[in-house]
């Protein structure tokens, strides 16, 4: 059996744009670079043409994998899905620091999706495992390496 990804909407439609210029630029590119390098003369001995055949496994390697993950996603739209209050894969969560007090909201999203910068953390993170199934108010208990932090849900949007 093979396990479903958890996506949100958002996530797919990126990996599916990541997909998309894979096919119709990089790997086309790619395929130019090689043909051009191998007018220079001796494969073995030349750099163009070994760099760019690493290109181009990387970069089937990367559509393969963004094809795997497509082809098994569990699309999770978070306004159409029973929440009962609680926080589920796709919420956004404000939460406070018991300790200093600082306020931030995070968004719960499949591990290809998590951007820090743009507070989209992964499920699978601590801090995403330890908010799952609470409600407003609650206080939740995460272990970093710094110690344990000790934040309370202020809301949970479903956004």
């Amino acid at each position: 059996m093979i396990n479903q990804i958890p996506m949100t909407l958002q996530g797919i439609k990126k990996l599916r744009k990541e997909l998309k210029i894979l096919k119709d630029i990089e790997r086309p590119k790619i395929i130019n670079s090689i043909i051009e390098a191998r007018k220079h003369g001796d494969l073995k001995e030349n750099a163009e043409y070994q760099s760019a055949r690493e290109l181009q496994s990387f970069c089937e390697g990367r559509i393969q994998e963004i094809e795997h993950k497509l082809s098994n996603a569990n699309i999770i739209d978070v306004t159409k899905t029973v929440h009962n209050n609680k926080v589920i894969f796709g919420s956004t969560v404000c939460i406070i620091n018991t300790l200093n007090n600082k306020v931030i909201s995070y968004k719960i999203v499949g591990h290809d999706e998590s951007d820090l910068k743009n507070n989209l953390i992964s499920i699978n993170a601590p801090l995403a495992r330890a908010l799952i199934g609470e409600k407003k108010n609650n206080i939740v208990t995460v272990k970093t390496p710094g110690g344990i932090i000790k934040y309370r849900i202020l809301n949970i949007k479903y956004i």
